[in-house]
């Protein structure tokens, strides 16, 4: 946040990244199409002071309450009034307070505060901190379907990003998923500030709800040890209501859907404790309550494109979950990683199965390195829909039965809606039942 040491440190950092580049997957011999600039959104210094609540987001916590995240220069209290009309803040709560350390870069300091129980499908007006005029709204996600998810993968923060974030504004959307790589940071740390700030207008007024990617790791042999440390600090997730023991995956409900994100960069194997959460979460589900069942990961387990092929994040994790999946039958699984937009059939084990949810590779939301234009030829019988191109996706899960998938591609910075497909769920059919 701070950006304290200014030139200085972002140069420093800059270096640091392109010295150790390789250990955390920032590198690619494939070729890619041209990317555009990355944007660095600085602190405004002339509308904002040291206590003005900045890099606002939001995450749902339960199904009626809502985690404000947010970042102020110097110390004021975790403290967010809210209520139902602008400027008239009925309610009041209390949060916690925590920063953290890289390298030569320290943080801001990160409030996280848990406000509700609040209303379905309401707008709430907001303030952060005590001594702040900067107000926000949020809608909250209806208790009921109609239910409308933006998917979008391998954010950064470049001008394609700019467009997509642009487009997804304009779709009426009440949650986002995100299924890794958001700031694509890479270790400069005031990029991560960057990012808050430019994804603020959109987190501060509908939910986000991310899982990591490779780029969140930012671990530095012998130098800085721990993985995630930017990432967990600033995008705290509801893990522990769904039983988990990490930040890196959970589940959560919202209007007849049940969403499970999953990492693909902490162990999966069946002797972890997410392969043993996951097999717990799947059990616990039921299908009256969330008729439909969504999966994200951030490197794909299905992927006909010539990039990150042969991965054990993909391979490994495949092996060890992809079966659980099945069991429960899954609907779809959205990934990231591959910067490029693939629809697949419902597959299990490599072949198209009817009871195996709907795969779909969605990493093309606008990152710096470019898009993945080289496909495998012939494409397989499995792939549906397949193209190089940034955009994004909306999941509009119309019923307990029905869903309309839409991918709306970036094509001279106008959303053009490219694949769609509607799925049905599978526990609306007897023939594909939930195993037992």
């Amino acid at each position: 946040m701070a950006v304290r040491g200014g030139l200085r440190l972002f140069l420093t950092s800059a270096v640091l990244a392109m010295a150790f580049a390789g250990f955390f997957g920032g590198v690619d011999s494939y070729n890619r199409r041209p990317m555009r600039k990355t944007l660095v959104v600085r602190n405004l210094a002339d509308d904002l002071d040291a206590v003005s609540p900045q890099q606002v987001h939001l995450s749902v916590v339960g199904e009626d309450k809502m985690r404000i995240s947010w970042i102020t220069e110097t110390s004021t209290p975790a403290t967010v009034q809210y209520g139902t009309s602008p400027g008239n803040y009925e309610f009041s709560a209390d949060g916690t307070t925590s920063s953290y350390s890289y390298l030569i870069y320290d943080s801001g300091d990160i409030h996280d505060t848990v406000i509700g129980p609040l209303k379905p499908n309401s707008v709430y007006y907001y303030r952060c901190g005590i001594d702040s005029t900067r107000e926000f709204s949020f809608k909250t996600p209806p208790a009921q379907f109609p239910v409308k998810f933006a998917v979008v993968g391998d954010l950064g923060q470049t001008g394609w990003t700019q467009s997509t974030l642009q487009h997804i504004a304009e779709s009426n959307y009440d949650m986002l998923l995100l299924p890794g790589d958001l700031s694509y940071a890479d270790l400069i740390q005031p990029l991560w500030d960057s990012f808050g700030r430019l994804v603020e207008p959109l987190a501060s007024q509908r939910p986000w709800m991310v899982t990591q990617g490779n780029h969140e790791i930012e671990k530095i042999p012998l130098i800085h040890s721990e993985r995630f440390t930017a990432y967990n600090a600033r995008w705290r997730m509801p893990f522990e209501q769904s039983g988990s023991g990490s930040n890196l995956f959970y589940s959560f409900n919202v209007a007849g859907v049940h969403v499970i994100m999953l990492g693909s960069y902490t162990d999966f194997d069946p002797n972890s404790a997410q392969f043993k959460w996951l097999e717990a979460d799947l059990g616990k589900i039921d299908r009256n309550k969330t008729p439909w069942t969504v999966v994200l990961i951030h490197a794909p387990w299905y992927n006909s494109n010539t990039a990150h092929q042969g991965e054990k994040e993909s391979i490994d994790m495949k092996a060890s979950m992809e079966g659980l999946l099945y069991g429960a039958r899954v609907d779809v699984v959205f990934a990231g990683h591959v910067h490029a937009y693939e629809r697949f059939t419902r597959v299990y084990n490599g072949q198209t199965d009817n009871c195996g949810p709907v795969h779909i590779t969605i990493g093309d939301g606008g990152n710096h390195e470019g898009l993945a234009s080289e496909y495998e030829d012939p494409m397989p019988d499995i792939s549906i829909f397949r193209e190089p191109s940034f955009g994004h996706g909306q999941f509009e899960v119309v019923n307990a039965t029905h869903a309309l998938w839409t991918w709306h591609r970036n094509d001279d910075d106008s959303a053009v809606p490219s694949d769609s497909v509607w799925l049905r769920s599978l526990s609306s059919d007897t023939a594909f039942k939930v195993k037992t």
